[in-house]
């Protein structure tokens, strides 16, 4: 088995391509080793100290580490953790995988406009950022502000703000006048 990593924007998060499928659809997000007990994969990368965060996309882990612990003593313990993950043939995420888009739901007056951002979303913007190791969803939508979840690579990246300001507020303007800012939520 040969996996691929790749440097994402950023610098305490690198992401690993294993060449094989790591969750049938949507993703999964365990900022904390609680969050990742019911994934055989996380928690494996968790045993690792100095992770911080695992993310699991189609094809990609995303893994995000220590301030102090340094990429070249992790690296190979987190290709190994992979590696063995893929050969013992568990799955990626015990039980049933979430059936959902990522998304929160929003029932009420604005669940037009909602769905539009969700749609521009999962079009234009999510594409993008899976291909930095990460993710961003919707989290809630109040009198023109639009709240959105930072996930993987995403979470804590220094241009997430950036990312955030100049390009999804713009395309989400530009698209529904409706929308006056983006914000992130933690």
């Amino acid at each position: 088995m040969f996996i691929q990593t790749e440097t994402t924007p950023n610098p305490a998060t690198l992401k690993f391509l294993p060449g094989e499928t790591v969750l049938a659809s949507g993703t999964a997000d365990f900022p904390n080793a609680g969050a990742g007990e019911k994934s055989p994969l996380a928690r494996r990368i968790f045993a690792i100290e100095g992770v911080t965060g695992v993310f699991l996309g189609r094809d990609f882990v995303t893994v995000t580490k220590s301030e102090d612990a340094p990429w070249d003593h992790l690296k190979p313990s987190i290709l190994g953790a992979i590696m063995e993950h893929f050969q013992s043939g568990a799955p990626a995420i015990e039980g049933e995988a979430p059936a959902n888009d990522g998304h929160a739901t929003h029932d009420g007056p604005d669940s037009e406009i909602v769905g539009q951002i969700k749609e521009l979303l999962d079009t234009r913007v999510r594409p993008a950022v899976a291909q930095d190791g990460g993710d961003i969803t919707f989290h809630g939508f109040d009198r023109g502000i639009v709240y959105l979840h930072m996930q993987g690579a995403c979470a804590g990246c220094p241009s997430s703000t950036l990312t955030l300001k100049m390009g999804i507020e713009n395309l989400l303007r530009h698209y529904i006048p409706e929308v006056i800012e983006v914000r992130p939520v933690a």
